[in-house]
């Protein structure tokens, strides 16, 4: 496992993109909207409806 853990990391490191509810760092919120709105659409799509969506409504409350 350990053999793939390296390599696997490295290569998120170098290939990931910038995506809005990757910079909410523990926030489980965000990533409930996000996973919800990513069901069956393309990511590029979402990005900016999850924006205004987090601009809109922060939090549960």
């Amino acid at each position: 496992m350990a053999a793939f853990h390296g390599p696997l990391l490295d290569w998120y490191r170098a290939s990931r993109r910038d995506l809005p509810w990757r910079r909410r760092e523990n926030d489980p919120y965000a990533v409930w909207v996000s996973e919800i709105m990513l069901q069956q659409t393309q990511a590029a799509t979402v990005a900016p409806y999850f924006e205004r969506w987090m601009a809109r409504f922060p939090t549960l409350e």
